[in-house]
């Protein structure tokens, strides 16, 4: 008997979605949240947040546990992991989700929005709507839309504040082609690999640069694996959505998938301002550690040398319709 209960009691705690009951209380049910950032991040803060007006509204019944540092697998992992049902929740860049709804690939082109309220005005908007759409299709429910900040370029080997200071220098790019093209345009030699890897590759000197926003750049001391350049080029802005995978969002009973629903809507704004406030203090740790920062660029130079990138976008249409919003 003792080891039927036992059984029991691994298999409850196994499953990303449980359910137990007991003749006096009502059933509970255990969300796995996860995402690949530090635990300082706005990221695990958000969904720690969300975690909290969750609990409340339901009186228990619903619990969100997270899991931040790709403790149950990095990005693309996660993704994959939402639309089998084996993880529950995650907020991510939208850089991955190319690989799954290739017309997230216009949000990730050099230089697109003029400035973050303009992205969040169109990413809350009927652009926004339609890749959400496309994302149920792949078995994912997009919450909301929150962010990582402004792309910038950091290095271990000189300041760069013009295209042909890329040239020859190898950078880690996230793994979507998008960014491969981009920055190949730009002279650089892009090497597209997970975060995990990218880490042990800067510290090694198997690349000698990167790009990221500021928290990232901060919230991992890359100063300490020899990035001792940053350039705000602020190539990208990298928007995160806030999902739930469609299995873990059916099995909820209807009351209590409102609730996740409606605070999940709510939680990407929450999550921005917290970008934005420590955006600040972040750029300032990162020039007392000696990080040395080139604030200001020709931007116009950079985007010329990347308009190709724009020409073979897929969705020629939808990349209008942004640019004509602004």
């Amino acid at each position: 008997m003792k080891r039927i209960v036992r059984m029991i009691g691994v298999i409850c705690s196994i499953m990303l979605l449980s359910a137990c009951t007991s003749s006096t209380e009502k059933e509970q049910y255990v969300l796995y949240a996860g995402h690949s950032l530090a635990e300082d991040h706005p990221f695990e803060a958000a969904m720690q947040e969300l975690a909290k007006r969750v609990e409340e509204r339901t009186e228990g019944r619903v619990v969100i546990e997270t899991f931040p540092l790709s403790q149950l697998g990095a990005e693309r992992e996660l993704i994959e992991g939402l639309m089998l049902g084996s993880v529950d929740m995650m907020v991510s860049t939208s850089g991955p989700l190319i690989n799954f709804v290739s017309d997230f690939g216009v949000l990730d082109l050099p230089f697109l929005f003029n400035n973050r309220e303009a992205a969040v005005q169109i990413l809350e908007g009927e652009i926004g709507d339609e890749l959400f759409a496309q994302l149920r299709d792949e078995g994912i429910v997009g919450l909301s839309w929150g962010e990582n900040g402004f792309r910038h370029v950091t290095n271990s080997v000189k300041p760069i504040e013009t295209p042909e200071d890329l040239k020859g220098l190898s950078l880690r790019v996230q793994e979507n082609k998008v960014f491969i093209d981009a920055f190949k345009q730009l002279g650089a030699n892009a090497s597209p690999m997970a975060w995990t890897e990218a880490l042990t590759a800067l510290q090694s000197g198997v690349v000698d640069g990167q790009e990221n926003p500021i928290l990232v750049i901060d919230s991992y001391k890359l100063y300490d694996s020899g990035q001792t350049h940053m350039t705000l080029t602020g190539h990208s802005y990298s928007s995160a959505v806030f999902m739930m995978s469609e299995h873990a969002y059916n099995r909820l009973p209807e009351d209590l998938r409102q609730i996740v629903y409606e605070e999940g809507q709510k939680i990407g704004a929450y999550e921005r301002e917290l970008v934005i406030d420590k955006e600040q203090e972040a750029l300032a740790r990162l020039q007392e550690q000696g990080m040395e920062v080139v604030e200001q660029i020709d931007v116009g130079i950079f985007r010329e040398k990347i308009m190709s990138v724009y020409d073979s976008a897929k969705n020629q249409q939808l990349l209008q319709r942004i640019l004509e919003k602004q």
